[in-house]
């Protein structure tokens, strides 16, 4: 029984399903740190080579080595010696490809922190479930994908799966941006930058400049800039407009209120 439960998931289909692509994500993924990396790796483009030629691999072979160098070259698109789970949408045959007409759709942060505004009605950072499948609804309608109640319902349980870890009900801004592509999840630009409630509240205090509750585009703009040179990262005038442009999406006609903020740049909203 434990060798079947061992057993890679799915990797032979020639299309495999949303709910599908999760289950083998959590194989691989076996530390659930949100990336296949080291020996994880390993075993994926092992058992990836396997399932596609039908036949043993051996790692320790040369030609193994070389073939996975180019692999990773080919699919790892921020050249980081790992695979996110955005990353790992572009190799896997999809059913409709569910993860890519996500992407297609909110090909970039600041569309996907506008769709996320929808529906996040009270500004805590989470979607309610029970709010998910009216978001993913929205998103396949734009992204002119048909689909009936029980593939969107399909839908709705993978995301789930794949975020609501806890099982409370509610999925992070963090978490469902990381179905970005990785170069547009501007939010995994602020790891090892992100900010304590207490830091928080002092930064947003000397930044609100004229005290009245909220921070314009200039005020964000002055913000990010000290942010990144406090935590000495090299960010080009171009990203980092890409960055505040995303951030204003979660704005009120131009305001950018405390709770907003919040849910960019702390570890965790406070609820």
């Amino acid at each position: 029984m434990a060798n079947k439960a061992q057993q890679p998931p799915h990797l032979h289909l020639a299309e495999v399903t949303a709910s599908q692509f999760i289950d083998i994500w959590k194989h691989f993924d076996a530390d659930g740190n949100g990336y296949i990396e080291g020996k994880e790796l390993e075993n994926f483009y092992r058992e990836l080579e396997k399932a596609r030629r039908g036949s043993g691999v051996d790692p320790t072979n040369p030609i193994f080595r070389e073939k996975m160098k180019d692999f990773m070259q080919k699919f790892d698109k921020n050249k980081d010696g790992r695979i996110e789970m955005s990353e790992l949408a572009q190799i896997l045959p999809t059913e409709e490809n569910f993860l890519l007409c996500f992407r297609q759709f909110v090909s970039s942060s600041a569309e996907f922190m506008a769709a996320w505004r929808r529906y996040d009605t009270d500004r805590s950072g989470y979607i309610e479930a029970n709010e998910l499948k009216g978001f993913l609804s929205d998103l396949l309608e734009k992204a002119n994908r048909h689909y009936d109640d029980q593939k969107l319902q399909e839908y709705t349980q993978t995301i789930l799966r794949m975020f609501d870890l806890n099982g409370d009900g509610k999925l992070g801004l963090s978490e469902m941006a990381r179905l970005l592509p990785v170069q547009e999840n501007f939010l995994l630009s602020f790891q090892g930058v992100k900010l304590n409630t207490e830091q928080f509240n002092a930064i947003f205090t000397f930044y609100d400049k004229d005290g009245n509750g909220y921070i314009d585009e200039q005020e964000l703009d002055a913000l990010l800039r000290d942010l990144y040179q406090k935590n000495k990262k090299d960010v080009d005038a171009k990203t980092l407009a890409g960055y505040k442009q995303s951030i204003m999406s979660l704005s009120d006609g131009g305001k950018l209120y405390r709770g907003e903020l919040e849910i960019a740049l702390c570890k965790e909203p406070t609820v």
